[in-house]
């Protein structure tokens, strides 16, 4: 998540000046670059860690990008290969956790069809430019979700519906950003759509986090079942299910459960540093910290991912190795820093770090209000302002925060831990 290559948004300097997109326009696309300037303005493909090649999936990677970038070097006006990047930067900002410079790039990609794609009138627009369209707003919203840019990414997705509401995928990304959101209602709504649509892994994972937050954990494990069976064993996708399952299983209590999903997930794909990070958690939770450290060590060399760093950080304060640790936590603070520079909101993680890591409460309260701002209905949000209100000793807005953390109904440890406390 953190390598030091990084993308720049400028279009000024490094990009065509193009007035309409290939499809047509009362303005022909110029293309004043040469060969070599059209190059450089395509964002890289980085390499992967030796552990996340996995066979021809790698090769698969390099050569798409490979025909996607020497196609738009031959046709500089061309749209189709952009998106193509743009999704095939999004599938490896997933895999190896290199946030920073693919979500960026992603963007650049993007940015460039949709503005060269005229939406004055989208009924008239041919099915091929309308398609393009549609896919280009889809992978937009998707982004701006990973980005933590919740209110963008609705205003972005309905966009998309409105060109075409029978996708299943684009329903996805209006349940992500109402629940972000804290309109809980609403992503039901769009879930039930989307199930009718295509009932699949992406769709069945949206249902199993909806039943979470309404208190249903028998039944979110049980969606969660379905979405793993339904996709592909060894596909990242899948991977990332069981993982999810494992975590529900985690969270409420189930640790010998949660430990087969992971081991299952290494099974089907190796070295899968999720996977080995949360079974660090498991070794942990047996004190087996020599082994713990191990699998996070190996999971952060794999893919620089700043919650392995935080868990890692935990192990020392846990085995009272403070110089380790201090040193650690600043690192995972520019960690953060790098993603907030380049447009990941990061004030949940923030704060949260400041609750928990290097203990700051102010600092903690300043950055949970801001995201509750943006976002006052979301359960997670106020979950953690309730937890750092009790910290800051102040029960009143501890209590505030607390009923509206359990508007749902959720059944979150944590959220139980607080109603004791607050007496509740």
């Amino acid at each position: 998540m953190r390598i030091p290559t990084l993308i720049e948004f400028s279009f000024a300097a490094s990009l065509l000046c193009i007035a309409c997109s290939q499809f047509g326009g009362t303005n022909s696309a110029k293309a004043n670059l040469t060969p070599e300037e059209v190059a450089a303005s395509i964002p890289s493909l980085l390499d992967r860690n030796e552990a996340l090649r996995l066979g021809k999936e790698w090769d698969n990677v390099q050569n798409i990008y490979g025909a996607q970038r020497q196609a738009i070097i031959a046709n500089p006006t061309a749209l189709e290969p952009r998106l193509k990047l743009a999704e095939l930067f999004i599938q490896e900002a997933r895999v190896t956790g290199e946030h920073p410079h693919y979500y960026p790039a992603a963007l650049k990609m993007l940015d460039e069809v949709l503005a060269r794609i005229p939406q004055d009138d989208i009924a008239k627009m041919k099915i091929e430019q309308k398609d393009l369209l549609f896919r280009s707003l889809s992978a937009k919203a998707g982004v701006q979700l990973s980005l933590h840019d919740f209110s963008s990414a609705l205003a972005t997705a309905n966009k998309a519906v409105q060109i075409n509401p029978y996708n299943a995928q684009i329903y996805g990304a209006l349940v992500d950003a109402h629940v972000e959101l804290g309109n809980y209602a609403k992503a039901v709504e769009m879930a039930d759509k989307m199930v009718s649509i295509r009932p699949d892994l992406r769709s069945y994972s949206r249902v199993s986090y909806l039943r979470e937050i309404h208190g249903d954990v028998p039944g979110a494990i049980e969606a969660l079942d379905m979405a793993v069976k339904a996709g592909f064993p060894g596909q990242e996708a899948t991977a990332w299910a069981r993982l999810t399952l494992g975590n529900i299983h985690k969270t409420y209590g189930d640790w010998k459960k949660a430990e087969t999903q992971y081991q299952m997930i290494l099974l089907e794909r190796e070295n899968y540093p999720f996977a080995l990070a949360m079974l660090a958690e498991v070794e942990m939770q047996k004190n087996q910290y020599d082994k713990a450290e191990e699998l996070l060590k190996k999971a952060c060399d794999i893919a620089p991912e700043v919650s392995f760093y935080e868990t890692l950080a935990t192990l020392y304060r846990e085995t009272r190795r403070m110089e380790e640790y201090q040193a650690l936590a600043s690192q995972i603070l520019e960690m953060m820093q790098e993603d907030t520079d380049k447009g990941h909101n990061m004030s949940m993680e923030m704060a949260e770090f400041h609750l928990e890591l290097q203990p700051n409460y102010d600092k903690a309260l300043r950055l949970a209000l801001s995201e509750y701002n943006k976002r006052p209905a979301n359960i997670d949000v106020n979950r953690l302002l309730a937890r750092i209100y009790l910290a800051k000793k102040d029960s009143a807005k501890a209590k505030e925060h607390l009923v509206k953390a359990a508007s749902t109904d959720s059944k979150h440890p944590e959220l139980m831990k607080l109603k004791k406390m607050l007496g509740s």
